[in-house]
């Protein structure tokens, strides 16, 4: 079976876990006991190289930002990049050196290929805030070499072979601790130690060399230990600085919402209602989180979808005090329906577009402004018919009619005048159904005795009329009266 992988790898990882404090625009140098891990491009250019001390940063570059490496938060942060590529394939592995690798040949058809994939993974890399550097290849450990060196694409065997074989040693870390003895020998690149005697190679620097490219070239097999979903989710990001605008964290929560995507796809779960916690300074005066919750009218687990919904939501709320930190959480989940297109899809959209757009208007104008038909447990029509915010989840009403109901009922029932013993709007009403007689409201105090008729006027027009019975009102005679109109 043919194979393709991709491996990003997050070569300022380090770097860029502190980007919610520190901004890029800065000299920053991370260290590593006590000697420089990594510098940024401006600590670069003011001379900070890779394994100086920190007196010798603080001489030439005393501007300089100097970090104490957090394996913790790194290791929190390609966790969470690899949970939000579990949306492009359920086959992800945390690899060595600040790598995820995805097995994607069961997804290049679904996604349309593997430069789209690529643009997709890159897009959600750059949400969590993070650059990567690319590499795919049909195998793993040669998507990873390509990646480690700084990115490139070989889609076949013989294409992966050429690139790999021009490759520079020192990318394999099996060669490394070898680096001085290989480079006495002229041996500089995986080619070069390709044609090395395999024996005498082993026994002089161990199995791993020939191992790795053995499994890069596909000549061996690959072992993974895959990523697994937690059985729920939540995620907590830092904001960069005291933020006072709730719709700017949104930037923020998209890197979140990327991470709920991929562990919904990976669960074969949709959201129906997730909590977004804005956190506030921590102290004395210190005040509850802000809490915004989006309930949809329709599962979803698009990340599109979920972050319009949040920018609506966001825009619209006012927080008293700024915030530090956004939290985000699946409440509410369902098994994800398999998706199902009818022959002649109708010229309206889906049933989803519907409940989309409900969502959208609900976030925007708020619930009390968007409403839906619900049916009540009530004979009386002008009691049964009620409005509720779309997107509540709506019972089963009352008993189903035996006549027809008109889709327009009036506020209230207009008296009708009568010539010849019949109900007189705009000209002579003949009556079209049988009676539907409604008895009801006994126990709220508000006696109903009517026949309903569907009426029909000369021009074919069709109403919903009624006429009280007799004794219905104490000392009233009988009366026709206009109740609603049929489309």
């Amino acid at each position: 079976m043919y194979r393709l992988w991709i491996c990003l790898r997050l070569p300022r990882l380090c770097l860029e876990v502190f980007r919610p404090r520190w901004s890029t625009e800065l000299a920053v140098a991370v260290l590593d006991k006590d000697r420089v891990h990594l510098a940024s491009a401006l600590a670069a250019a003011a001379g900070v190289r890779a394994q100086m001390r920190r007196g010798g940063v603080q001489t030439i570059a005393p501007q300089t930002v100097l970090l104490e490496r957090a394996p913790t938060r790194e290791a929190e942060g390609l966790r969470a990049f690899a949970l939000a590529l579990l949306q492009f394939s359920p086959s992800v592995v945390e690899a060595e050196e600040d790598a995820v690798l995805v097995d994607v040949s069961a997804s290049l058809r679904l996604f349309g290929g593997a430069r789209r994939l690529r643009a997709r993974m890159r897009a959600t890399a750059e949400a969590l805030g993070y650059t990567v550097a690319v590499g795919c290849a049909p195998t793993a450990q040669g998507a990873w070499l390509l990646a480690r060196a700084g990115g490139g694409v070989a889609l076949k065997p013989a294409g992966l072979g050429r690139q790999l074989a021009t490759l520079p040693a020192a990318v394999l870390p099996a060669a490394r601790p070898h680096a001085d003895w290989l480079d006495g020998l002229g041996c500089r690149t995986l080619g070069d130690l390709r044609r090395l005697p395999r024996a005498g190679l082993q026994r002089r620097c161990g199995a791993a060399i020939n191992e790795a490219l053995d499994r890069a070239l596909g000549e061996a097999a690959e072992v993974f230990d895959w990523l697994e979903a937690p059985p729920t989710f939540a995620a907590r990001v830092e904001l960069p600085d005291r933020i006072e605008h709730a719709e700017a964290t949104l930037a923020y929560a998209g890197g979140l919402i990327e991470q709920l995507v991929g562990w919904l796809t990976a669960r074969h779960l949709a959201v129906t209602r997730f909590a977004v916690s804005l956190q506030h300074e921590r102290g004395r005066e210190a005040i509850p989180p802000t809490v915004v919750e989006v309930a949809l009218a329709e599962p979803s687990w698009h990340a599109a979808h979920l972050n319009r919904l949040l920018r609506e939501r966001l825009a619209r709320l006012a927080v008293d005090a700024p915030m530090i930190a956004v939290h985000l959480a699946a409440v509410d989940t369902q098994p994800l329906a398999p998706p199902s297109e009818s022959l002649f899809p109708e010229p309206g959209g889906t049933p989803e577009d519907h409940a989309r757009l409900l969502e959208l208007l609900t976030a925007r104008l708020g619930a009390e402004r968007v409403l839906q038909p619900a049916l009540q447990a009530d004979y009386r029509p002008e009691v049964a018919n009620t409005w509720v915010p779309a997107g509540t989840k709506v019972a089963a009403g009352g008993p189903a009619p035996a006549l027809p109901r008109p889709a327009w009922l009036l506020d209230k029932p207009i008296p009708l005048l009568e010539r010849d013993h019949r109900p007189y709007y705009g000209s002579p009403l003949r009556m079209v159904s049988p009676p539907e007689r409604i008895e009801a409201g006994w126990w709220a105090g508000e006696v109903v005795t009517r026949d309903y008729y569907v009426a029909e006027g000369q021009d074919h027009t069709c109403y919903w009329v009624f006429q009280e019975r007799m004794g219905s009102r104490e000392g009233d005679a009988a009366h026709w009266y206009l109740h609603g109109l049929f489309g």
